[in-house]
């Protein structure tokens, strides 16, 4: 938005407008106390620019990484395991999400998570690290090998907070609602063909006011990308229209990883 100066402010030229319009910048115009040119004793104003947005490299993504709160040795240990593992890796939520799930879990007071997928336990152990001394996670996996894998790792950190179990989810979470389980944080992050399902499941185990929060809802930014229409793109943009329309909670997607959308039940 470009903020009209007042009547007597010198208007900068429509080019110049233009240019900064398009890089993203908001021009403010305020009046100066003092003249450029002394001769001159005409008024003039300075131009402040302000940034809108910003695009995340991934150098810049390392510095925030490196300036927030440091990792432990075995969250590090699980990075390197999961990069061992090729294009699976992938399926890792990102370091700032980890940081900014810590951070949610810091400030809201939750004391008892469910996570749906865990793959080798990094989103797991992260979050449990946040939690109280009386806290507990309980992360669903189908995997075998990657719910063993996690467990070696939760042991390795001595965090004893976190409940693996190892079955389809959808069977677990009916378990849990018929033993009357509640959560105040439901974390999302599993097949997505079941996403409709696992948040359906999830509106009835989460707190009043509890969140329920979901990874790859921007989907490598291929759900704007009208020339994308492959099965999984398509099941994540009906899973977002069905969040937005769904007025049971209060909803906002952030723009870190590949998108997270926190849903507050009302």
């Amino acid at each position: 938005m470009i903020r009209r100066p007042p009547r007597s402010t010198p208007k900068p030229s429509s080019a110049a407008s233009d240019v900064y319009k398009r890089q993203g910048y908001e021009i403010i115009w305020w009046k100066s106390k003092s003249s450029i040119n002394k001769r001159d004793s005409k008024k003039t104003f300075k131009r402040l620019i302000m940034p809108k947005k910003l695009d995340l490299t991934e150098n810049l993504e390392k510095y925030i990484i490196d300036h927030s709160e440091s990792l432990t040795d075995v969250q590090k240990e699980i990075i390197q395991y999961n990069i061992s593992l090729g294009d699976q890796q992938r399926l890792q939520i990102s370091v700032s999400q980890a940081q900014f799930l810590q951070t949610l879990i810091k400030i809201s007071n939750i004391k008892k998570i469910l996570e749906i997928g865990s793959f080798t336990g990094f989103s797991a152990l992260s979050m449990a690290l946040a939690l109280p001394s009386d806290g507990l996670l309980i992360s669903l996996d189908k995997s075998p090998e990657f719910s063993m894998k996690a467990q070696s790792f939760y042991k390795k950190a001595n965090e004893k907070k976190i409940k693996q179990i190892v079955k389809p989810a959808t069977e677990s979470l009916n378990e849990l609602k018929d033993s009357s389980q509640r959560f105040d944080l439901i974390f999302i992050d599993a097949d997505k063909e079941n996403y409709l399902k696992y948040y359906e499941a999830s509106m009835d185990l989460i707190n009043k006011n509890g969140l329920i929060v979901i990874d790859n809802v921007l989907w490598h930014g291929e759900v704007i990308d009208d020339t994308k229409n492959d099965k999984f793109t398509n099941i994540i943009r009906e899973f977002n229209t069905h969040i937005k329309k769904d007025s049971r909670v209060a909803k906002n997607i952030i723009p870190i990883g590949d998108g997270l959308t926190i849903c507050i039940k009302k």
